[in-house]
């Protein structure tokens, strides 16, 4: 995974003090600026729908932005204004998910870009705009935070299209909101409003269409402000309290919080505490 800069941009805007790195396929996009990194789903002709070349690209995406020492937050979200992801690419169904060979291939890829979301230590946000459907809202469930657009709409149409909606997207629907509004979202395949997203928790916050970009990059810049080693260890814990007691790994977390006492950042944090001034954390 390369990062471009300069004359080598081949893909996506060039922005003054903007890398891209080539996910090497035009139809995902990724920046990183000052320490934030932006994903966006790049296929509005389709309603940025999800297709297997987008899922195949995400996880080498997200292993050189977990590995980046300068990257502190990841935003992802979809190109223009209609869309986050409308879900798979329905015109991809007859060849990638009707035999089960192809089936299995294409499980693999969700399978493999869902590791590759839930292996990111670093805080990851959902900017949503419009359809947010199906595959679509499964990706922005893997974000640690999501916020909307007042415009945006949320579903899962499985029971509409007959296809078997797996065991994984359930449970992570379940835990969010709660087995009966799943129960709704799952056999109505219902088009929910953001009010709707919003009063049931499946999104942190909802705002007009036309403050959210600068909603969603003020707190990304506050949680860049913050220690990335503390940061960091809120977020394997919060993601250990949601697996099941016996499969939890404490230690881990024991050890991430200990890192934090023994980090340079702790004593930046208290002399800037006494100094009365912004804290400079480097993640060390």
């Amino acid at each position: 995974m390369r990062r471009l800069s300069g004359s080598q941009v081949s893909r996506g805007i060039e922005t003054r003090g903007t890398s891209q790195v080539d996910s090497g396929t035009d139809k995902l996009l990724v920046a990183v600026e000052s320490g934030m990194a932006r994903v966006t789903f790049n296929n509005p002709a389709k309603h940025n729908a999800l297709s297997v070349d987008m899922l195949a690209a995400l996880p080498p995406v997200l292993s050189a932005l977990q590995d980046d020492p300068d990257v502190r937050v990841v935003v992802v979200t979809g190109a223009g204004e209609r869309a986050f992801a409308s879900g798979a690419d329905i015109s991809e169904f007859g060849e990638q998910r009707t035999s089960p060979e192809a089936r299995a291939g294409y499980d693999r890829h969700m399978a493999e870009a869902a590791r590759a979301w839930a292996a990111m230590d670093k805080p990851v946000i959902a900017m949503i705009r419009g359809y947010c459907m199906g595959g679509g809202l499964l990706t922005a469930m893997q974000a640690d935070i999501r916020m909307a657009s007042d415009d945006s709409q949320f579903a899962v149409p499985a029971a509409r299209l007959g296809l078997g909606y797996g065991y994984a997207g359930v449970t992570a629907l379940a835990d969010l909101v709660g087995p009966a509004w799943t129960a709704e979202i799952l056999f109505s395949a219902r088009r929910l409003s953001a009010a709707e997203a919003v009063r049931i928790g499946l999104v942190n916050r909802v705002v007009a269409g036309e403050e959210l970009e600068g909603e969603v990059v003020a707190l990304a810049r506050a949680i860049q402000a913050n220690a990335p080693l503390t940061v960091a260890a809120c977020k394997v814990a919060i993601r250990e309290a949601r697996r099941d007691p016996d499969g939890r790994d404490l230690a881990h977390v024991a050890r991430l919080v200990e890192a934090c006492f023994r980090s340079q950042d702790y004593l930046e944090g208290q002399r800037a505490f006494e100094e009365k001034r912004p804290p400079r954390f480097t993640g060390r």
